[in-house]
């Protein structure tokens, strides 16, 4: 049977202990000089329960018509993205685990039983359910024709983003121990992306669930299951015609989309999702370094280890800055040029674990409790 692992303790495992025998300490926050960037509070609002202790793939969804949000205990909520108004809030009586993404009429979450749920954007009336093989660990996205969920089994299912029938299925055998969540898959055009628990990363075929073709980018190496664990957990980043890959088994990589191939690789082990600025790609890795790599060659223009083992979320861009949330709340500006920080400003006092989203001249930021916070740059 297949095991997973939550972030928190393969952490604790693998990167718990310095050579001395210590516990890797969170680094301490330093004041920041002059900061260059101040992020005020526009407004604030609570999503229910959170995602509390559980590791799934919560995100926040922006549209033009509202900012869209999950929590554990199955509600869905739409807000006003200017001012935090609430519009509506659906009760699925699931125990929702991932999402909400939205895809034209359609808001979709994926749930802890193995639901996928698809809801009206007006008004989050049930729109279809479909179970799946297991945990929906990975947010459903769709193109308009077909929507793709993930199973924590690592069954791939496409659906009918119509009526919810299922379509084919894209199966894979997993490692017997693997780390908690999933990537959200991409889609572009006549394929499906996704990174999976045994290092790969997959192009799926929209039409039939045949693969176009499947590239490793990080091998199982070392003694034990632990040191073997290779999952592509973070979510895909795709620019033009190149995939951007991070895998927790110590490899950062582009390859080109149509053919699979790798274009340049980096040593940088991660299981969080990329984000780009400018012409870098800028990842944080599983010690907290945030780096910054040139999209074209990977190679390194700066990282920064001011956060190390404040157990970052994913990085995201905003008002030409890199930010990043952290485990006790703080969000932090870096400037894309030299990765140095150049701002800070609290959300709560719980971890950060969701990606930022920007939009419309705000960055939306949630915690693991539920709060939800718009803040602008100044």
């Amino acid at each position: 049977m297949r095991r997973a692992l939550g972030l928190v303790l393969v952490a604790a495992l693998l990167g718990g202990c310095s050579s001395k025998g210590k516990v890797r300490e969170p680094a301490e926050l330093q004041d920041i000089d002059n900061p260059q960037v101040t992020l005020k509070r526009a407004w604030s609002a609570s999503v229910g329960k959170g995602s509390g202790k559980y590791y799934g793939s919560f995100d926040l969804a922006l549209a033009e018509d509202a900012l869209y949000a999950a929590e554990i205990g199955g509600r869905v909520y739409a807000f006003d993205p200017a001012n935090g108004d609430r519009i509506w809030r659906a009760e699925t009586g699931e125990r929702v685990i991932s999402g909400p993404t939205v895809s034209g009429n359609a808001v979709l979450v994926g749930t802890m039983d193995g639901q996928v749920i698809a809801l009206k954007r007006a008004d989050g009336s049930d729109y279809w359910r479909e179970k799946i093989s297991s945990e929906a660990l990975a947010a459903p996205v769709s193109d308009g024709t077909l929507t793709i969920a993930r199973a924590g089994d690592g069954k791939v299912f496409a659906m009918s983003s119509v009526s919810g029938k299922r379509v084919w299925v894209f199966d894979r055998t997993v490692p017997n121990l693997t780390l908690r969540g999933l990537g959200e898959p991409v889609v572009q055009g006549s394929l499906a992306f996704v990174g999976m628990d045994n290092g790969r990363v997959a192009a799926i075929g929209m039409a039939d669930g045949q693969p176009a073709w499947e590239q490793v980018i990080a091998a199982p190496t070392g003694r034990n299951e632990l040191e073997r664990l290779t999952d592509v957990d973070g979510d895909l980043l795709m620019v033009g015609s190149e995939l951007y890959v991070a895998s927790y088994g110590g490899e950062v990589a582009c390859l080109d989309a149509a053919t699979g191939q790798i274009l340049w690789r980096r040593s940088v082990r991660s299981h969080s999702g990329l984000t780009l600025s400018g012409d870098l790609v800028v990842v944080s890795d599983s010690d907290g370094v945030v780096w910054g790599l040139d999209a074209r060659t990977g190679a390194a223009a700066w990282k920064n280890e001011d956060l190390r083992y404040r157990k970052l979320s994913p990085p995201a861009a905003f008002a030409g800055h890199v930010v990043v949330g952290d485990f006790e709340g703080y969000v932090h500006v870096l400037d894309p040029r030299d990765g140095r920080l150049i701002g800070r400003t609290r959300v709560g006092s719980d971890p950060i674990r969701t990606v930022p989203i920007a939009g419309d001249g705000l960055l939306y930021v949630m915690n693991i409790d539920g709060r939800v916070a718009a803040l602008k740059a100044r």
